[in-house]
C-alpha cells in the first residue's frame, strides 16, 4: 500500500493506492499536519484519530507526504520521524507542498519546468530537474497571491461595491452571495482563514464566462501574475514550458493560453488537483 498525502495547515488528504495506481480505500481526510506550527505530540494525535490509517498501518510500504511547513529541515524531520514510527514498514519521504505541484505536472522526473500554482493562493517556482528554486518569497494573500481564488474573490467584491460590474452580472452576484457589509467584514476580519472565504467567490467567474467583464477580469489577473511571478524566470522561459496546478488555473486554461501568447511563454500541462497527478508520478517511479 502506497500512501500519498497532500497537506495544508487546515486539512490533509490521504490517498491509498497499489503499485499500479489502483485505489485501495476511500480518500482519508485528517486535520492539517503542519510541523512548523504543531508539536510532535499533536502530529501523532491527529494521525492516530484516523481508524482507516491506523488499522492499515502495517500494510503501508511507502509514504509520500507533501505539506505546508515542510520546507525547512527541522520540522520536516520531526514529521518524518512521526510517520516512520506509525508506518513502521514504510519508506517515508516528506517534501514541501510546492513539490506536489511540480511532480504532478512534469512529464518525466528530470524535466526542467516553471510550475505555477493557482488555487486558493498562488505561487510560481522553477524546477531544474532536481531542485525547486523560488525568486520571490511569498508574503501571503494580503500582499501577493495574484490570480488566485482569494485574489479574484477580492476583485469581485470590490467591483460589486464600486459599481464596476455590468448590471446583469451585479444582480447575479448579489443573488448568489450575502453581500451585506457587516457579514463580509465579519468573515474577513473576525473569522479564521479569510483567504479561503474570499476564494469561495471565484467560482462565480467560471459560471459567467459569457460576460466580457468576467473574461477581462480573469485575463487581467493572469497578466498580473505573469508579470510579477512568471517573468522572474525570463532566461528559463526561453527553453522550458510553464505548467499549472490548481483549480483556478484549470478553469482558466483558455485565458492563460491567450496571455501566454501575448507575453511570449510556452504553456505546458494543467493539473486541477495535484494529489491526483502524484499517483502516476509515484507509481511509475517506485
Amino acid at each position: 500500500m502506497i500512501l500519498i498525502v497532500d497537506s495544508g495547515s487546515t486539512k490533509s488528504d490521504w490517498l491509498a493506492v497499489d503499485k499500479n495506481g489502483n485505489k485501495l480505500m476511500d480518500k482519508v481526510r485528517t486535520k492539517g499536519l503542519n510541523p512548523a506550527i504543531l508539536s510532535e505530540k499533536k502530529l501523532y494525535k491527529i494521525i492516530k484519530k484516523s481508524e482507516a490509517l491506523i488499522n492499515n498501518s502495517d500494510k503501508v510500504t511507502h509514504v509520500f507526504f507533501y505539506g505546508a511547513g515542510c520546507g525547512t529541515e527541522k520540522p520536516s524531520e520531526t514529521l518524518k520521524s512521526v510517520l516512520k514510527d506509525i508506518f513502521k514498514n514504510a519508506h517515508v519521504e516528506v517534501n514541501e507542498d510546492t513539490l506536489a505541484a511540480v511532480y504532478s505536472t512534469i512529464n518525466h522526473p528530470k524535466e526542467a519546468a516553471i510550475v505555477c500554482i493557482m488555487g486558493t493562493g498562488s505561487n510560481c517556482s522553477y524546477f531544474d530537474g532536481e531542485k525547486v528554486h523560488q525568486r520571490v518569497v511569498s508574503l501571503g494573500y494580503t500582499l501577493m497571491d495574484d490570480a488566485s481564488g482569494n485574489y479574484f474573490g477580492k476583485q469581485l467584491i470590490r467591483d460589486y461595491y464600486f459599481n464596476h460590474m455590468p448590471e446583469n452580472v451585479r444582480v447575479a452576484f448579489g443573488s448568489k452571495f450575502n453581500m451585506e457589509p457587516d457579514f463580509i467584514k465579519y468573515n474577513l476580519y473576525k473569522q479564521p482563514n479569510p483567504n479561503a472565504y474570499l476564494a469561495n467567490f471565484a467560482e462565480f467567474m467560471f459560471l459567467h464566462k459569457d460576460s466580457e467583464y468576467t473574461i477581462n477580469l480573469i485575463k487581467d489577473g493572469i497578466r498580473l501574475f505573469a508579470k510579477n511571478m512568471i517573468m522572474q524566470y525570463k532566461e528559463e522561459l526561453k527553453t522550458v514550458p510553464v505548467h499549472f496546478a490548481g483549480s483556478i488555473a484549470y478553469f482558466s486554461q483558455n485565458e492563460i493560453k491567450e496571455v501566454a501568447e501575448e507575453m511570449g511563454f510556452k504553456v505546458g500541462n494543467f493539473e486541477r488537483r495535484p494529489i491526483d497527478g502524484l499517483v502516476p508520478f509515484h507509481t511509475n517511479n517506485l
